[in-house]
């Protein structure tokens, strides 16, 4: 577990300088910048960049991370790293030579108020086709166990360059129009420095042909394209469909409140960069009982670490909402709870997915991730459209798909390979948090009018008061009931 920590936690210092970057832009710069219009079509064209990129990577991304520990030699292994750069191309170009059908489909689905984004479709497809190949490459860098600087890229570098192309609309300097070509081209530069870098830590010699194995590699990417297409509508079909009924400054105030519910999420996505080679190196070696200790350790300490910026964010935001100048965008609260909810149980299952994906069995990811796709669009109609709970019915239909799912996952696993991720600690983990929640959520300071000053700062009081409190007594908490040994050295390390 020792290199999972160490590159774990600095992919966790690295996401989380993205989040409080991301957060700036989105709770402050974003809606006072771009204002709600501009900012709802940027969420809009993400999201449908998002759903298209699976198809556009062909699964290349995760076919690498299965398959490259599994090659003997070199020549094997340069022969499928060769093949697998051409691959997306198979379906990209298709994409972009049939695009104007696209379009029209895709202006079939919205309001009349919401036609201005036809004219900024194109990027959908510019931002997918770079996505896909900064995945392929950054998969590249994983199987040779470097993620540092791809997590840089991957998480820090658009943020970075969204407060630098906001803060030029500001100044002036471009039109809003301008910010969404430039937003697309930094997509496409990332994925070129993410190339170079692949290249300078391996650069194979390349074959102009497949690997022995290139049925098997083939056919595991069908799966992967199929599941990981199904799977993408579970994470932007909801920002997709509010431009189909409401107005697509909607899609601004939702995305706000994901995203603010998704902060928890960034140790999960740090770790998960070194586990998912690890595991695949575990299992083309058979040694379950590495595997197993994986499972186990990146549970807990997922569900320790997802635990406390779980009560984090939803003790405190509320206040947090307070601080915007749109109060459109409050309101948001059970959105946040939801959300970062379901991100928390998918956090508490540690490595399960990357033993499904890397496995035998990994041909059930496709009927799994079908039918998330099926449930989240079916509920998302039954919530947003017809029971008309707003928002917080698609938020709902998240949770609900995710809880689902996540337990079948939960249950194949352990029927497949015998193990869980269950500790005796993982009880008394979830009792520290459902505690300090419940203790916390209906509560704030009381402060005394001399502390709140002439601006608006009671909210930021309430917020830093009640964080210190919770993380104090959290800390204490996992300390003295020993919960994570790995958590606890690394503590212990810090306070000496």
């Amino acid at each position: 577990m020792g290199i999972v920590l160490k590159q774990s936690f600095r992919n966790t210092l690295i996401i989380y300088t993205a989040f409080l970057i991301g957060g700036v832009n989105t709770i402050v710069f974003y809606p006072r910048i771009l204002e709600s219009e501009f900012y709802g079509m940027v969420v809009f064209l993400l999201s449908a960049s998002n759903l298209i990129m699976p198809l556009t990577a062909f699964g290349i991304q995760y076919t690498i991370v299965k398959f490259y520990s599994s090659y003997e030699s070199k020549e094997q292994k340069d022969k499928f790293l060769s093949s697998v750069i051409f691959l997306p191309l198979l379906i990209a170009f298709p994409i972009g030579f049939f695009w104007d059908y696209f379009q029209e489909w895709i202006m079939m689905r919205v309001t009349k108020e919401n036609k201005i984004i036809g004219n900024y479709t194109f990027y959908i497809y510019i931002i997918a086709v770079s996505c896909a190949y900064f995945e392929l490459f950054y998969s590249w860098s994983k199987v040779l166990f470097q993620t540092v600087f791809g997590n840089i890229l991957k998480e820090l570098w658009n943020r970075v360059v969204v407060t630098i192309l906001l803060s030029a609309v500001f100044f002036g300097v471009i039109t809003k129009s301008e910010f969404i070509f430039y937003l697309a081209i930094t997509y496409v530069l990332r994925a070129v420095i993410m190339m170079l870098y692949a290249f300078k830590i391996y650069l194979p010699k390349f074959y102009f042909k497949f690997p022995n194995n290139y049925v098997e590699v083939i056919k595991y990417s069908g799966y992967i394209i199929l599941a990981g297409s199904a799977g993408a509508i579970l994470l932007d079909i909801d920002k997709i469909m509010i431009p189909g009924k409401d107005t697509i400054e909607q899609a601004a105030y939702y995305a706000v409140a994901v995203f603010i519910g998704s902060f928890i999420e960034a140790p999960s996505r740090a770790m998960t960069q070194i586990l998912q080679p690890l595991t695949s190196k575990s299992l083309n070696e058979f040694n379950t009982k590495e595997v197993e200790s994986l499972y186990k350790k990146s549970s807990i300490n997922l569900l320790l670490v997802g635990g406390l910026f779980f009560i984090l964010v939803n003790c405190g935001v509320s206040e947090l909402f307070k601080l915007m100048e749109d109060k459109e965008y409050a309101g948001g609260e059970y959105v946040v709870l939801m959300i970062s909810l379901a991100k928390l149980y998918t956090m508490f299952l540690g490595s399960n997915g990357a033993i499904i994906n890397n496995s035998k069995f990994y041909k059930i990811t496709l009927p799994l991730a079908l039918g998330m796709s099926i449930c989240v669009y079916y509920l998302n109609q039954l919530f947003y459209y017809k029971i008309a709970f707003g928002t917080d019915g698609l938020a709902l239909a998240t949770l609900i798909t995710i809880f689902i799912f996540n337990t079948v996952k939960l249950w194949f696993v352990h029927r497949k390979f015998a193990m869980s991720p269950f500790t005796d600690k993982s009880w008394k983990m979830i009792t520290i948090i459902l505690v300090l929640f419940a203790v916390f959520y209906f509560w704030d300071f009381s402060l005394p009018e001399l502390l709140i000053f002439e601006f608006n700062s009671a909210p930021i009081l309430n917020i830093a008061l009640k964080s210190i409190l919770i993380s104090v007594l959290y800390v204490y908490l996992i300390l003295k009931l020993k919960i994570s040994n790995e958590i606890t050295v690394l503590l212990q390390r810090f306070y000496r």
